[in-house]
């Protein structure tokens, strides 16, 4: 399992429900990273999608409370999302938010790709800061790239101890 995120230079992810930026190569990359892929998140993250209907041209897990729409599959708890996700290859499962949902899953990733934006967006939403995280190293990191006018970097991080699952 895999996760997915942009995050700004405090770790910040989000503010009020929605993306701080507004990033045309980074959603690219989202998109085709997780096509005819797993993603999996919680109901605030499907809610603020258009329509609050679910990323099209991949199996989209949710995880919250209540059954909610047809078009995704549901788990009520970790455990159910554990069994439910490894029925899939383990590359092609996506944690894609929110906050909650990476605090509680990027333990059980291998792998975290991070789209580093050299700015701060003044986030309510924030993910653990990676390159703090002992279990987690840089390995990969982009030339700085010109997006919408920030400058961003592709950055990957390799979990040395995730949990198995």
């Amino acid at each position: 399992m895999r996760a997915i995120f942009h995050a700004d230079r405090e770790w910040g992810i989000g503010k009020g429900n929605d993306l701080m930026f507004r990033l045309p190569l980074d959603m690219k990359f989202f998109r085709e990273t997780t096509a005819g892929k797993v993603v999996v998140m919680g109901l605030n993250t499907l809610r603020s999608f258009p329509g609050g209907k679910p990323l099209k041209g991949r199996t989209n897990i949710v995880l919250c409370p209540d059954d909610v729409e047809e078009d995704v599959i549901t788990v009520h708890s970790l455990d159910e999302l554990l069994a439910q996700v490894k029925q899939y290859p383990a590359d092609d499962v996506f944690v894609i938010g929110g906050a909650s949902v990476y605090r509680l899953l990027i333990p059980y990733c291998t792998q975290v790709l991070v789209t580093r934006v050299d700015a701060v967006g003044g986030a309510d939403t924030f993910v653990p800061d990676l390159d703090a995280d002992g279990n987690f190293e840089l390995v990969q990191k982009s030339a700085p790239v010109s997006d919408n006018g920030y400058t961003i970097f592709f950055c990957t991080y390799e979990n040395k101890a995730p949990k198995p699952f």
